[in-house]
């Protein structure tokens, strides 16, 4: 398995950051989303720390 862990070009709101790990983890995004929106505010941090990291999701 060589799922990597990317920010998402189509399932995004923002920027991508809970597309891609959704795709990643193999979840829904709507699932992801209500993590980040019930761990506030630490969440926040790691919101953007991820969306500051993760790499974009190569288009072709």
């Amino acid at each position: 398995m060589n799922n990597k862990l990317r920010k998402s070009l189509t399932d995004k709101a923002l920027t991508g950051v809970c597309g891609g790990l959704a795709e990643f983890f193999g979840i829904s995004s709507f699932v992801v989303r209500l993590i980040f929106i019930f761990t506030n505010p630490v969440s926040f941090w790691v919101y953007v720390f991820l969306a500051w990291s993760i790499k974009d999701e190569i288009s072709l």
